[in-house]
């Protein structure tokens, strides 16, 4: 028996702290963690949790930390500088591994590990919040509409709200490297802004642009649909300066750039405020075609983007934790199945007549 159910790492950001709060109103014992004394040791007062200090580097530390816990939610990215570390604690620990990344590298480079994870008896289960729960649900629910697609398209948008301070900084990490989409099984890189479309949402219709979004990833994995593309709502001069970033690439890429750009972040509010929160609305589109040419459509509206990764990250640590965990990796709709989204209240998905 572990002395906590589970430790919040990088609890002290944005998302981290809404994870936080949530695990507090639904009872679980938590030990927060992060690299940071001074915030943990704020936020250890304000929820009456108990806090460790431990570098995401320091695997010595990492494993002593995780052995007093059954599962990790992994709350601090840019993952693609911290999932393998904590993986690779976690193997050694035997702790379940859960994220809320949204970057589908860190899918592809956790999915090639399932073998290792079954050795060592852990599940291993990133994206865990809105990237990609809702999408990966939504996915699944076409695939199972239409058995023999070939081909999937998914797109997202927001109702208001905002971008946390995490969210930017992993999004300043992707610059100057395109988009992708997987073609016929294998991930394609394509330039920003070469597949734009124009999309009803059901509410409203929006002009989106193909993006690199973990559902190329995940959605391969829960469906093994061959061709994928995801797409997000934005304005149209956005997709403008997606179609002239191909020709600043170079600059994009460079480290100098990217730290500035993070330090201007650094600036801003953590996130959008709980108003804002309350008041977004999110809305996902999906369809399937196979190669007769039929084809099925779905949409999905939501909660907040970041209010939703606070619940479905949450319940999904509840969920493992009741026991009977299988050890691998999983996607969350392939795990819980397709109607797992269903589940977040005022929830609704509508299929196209």
């Amino acid at each position: 028996m572990r002395e906590f159910q589970c430790i919040i790492y990088g609890s002290y950001g944005y998302t981290g702290e809404l994870i936080t709060e949530e695990c507090k109103r639904k009872g679980l014992t938590v030990l927060l963690a992060g690299r940071n004394a001074q915030k943990l040791r704020a936020q250890s007062e304000k929820h009456n949790y108990p806090f460790q200090v431990v570098e995401s580097h320091d695997h010595t530390g990492l494993v002593a930390l995780l052995k007093r816990v059954s599962l990790v939610i992994h709350c601090a990215g840019p993952f693609r500088h911290t999932a393998l570390a904590m993986l690779k604690a976690c193997a050694e620990a035997q702790t379940h591994y859960t994220d809320i990344s949204g970057e589908y590298e860190i899918f592809e480079k956790l999915a090639s590990l399932s073998d290792e994870a079954q050795q060592a008896n852990i599940l291993v289960m990133p994206g865990t919040g809105f990237d990609v729960v809702p999408s990966d649900c939504l996915a699944l629910h076409l695939k199972n509409a239409l058995p023999d697609a070939t081909h999937l398209q998914l797109a997202f948008t927001m109702g208001k709200g905002g971008l946390s301070r995490g969210t930017s900084k992993t999004m300043i990490e992707g610059m100057g490297h395109g988009s992708c989409i997987r073609e016929n099984g294998k991930l394609k890189s394509i330039d920003l802004g070469e597949r734009t479309m124009e999309i009803n949402f059901g509410a409203f219709t929006r002009p989106t642009l193909c993006i690199p979004w973990g559902d190329i990833a995940t959605a391969w994995i829960s469906t093994k649909i061959p061709n994928i593309e995801v797409y997000s709502g934005v304005s149209k001069s956005a997709i403008r300066s997606a179609q002239w970033s191909k020709y600043l690439n170079w600059l994009l890429r460079n480290a100098w750039l990217k730290k500035y750009l993070q330090k201007q972040v650094d600036k801003k509010p953590a996130g959008p405020s709980e108003k804002r929160r309350n008041e977004g609305r999110s809305y996902l589109w999906g369809k399937v075609w196979n190669e007769k040419g039929e084809s099925r459509v779905s949409r999905l509206e939501t909660i907040n983007g970041y209010s939703l990764t606070a619940k479905t990250a949450v319940l999904i640590a509840q969920r493992l934790l009741q026991g009977n965990t299988r050890a691998g990796y999983f996607t969350p709709a392939q795990y819980f199945g397709a109607d797992f989204i269903l589940e977040i209240d005022t929830t609704t998905r509508t299929d196209e007549k």
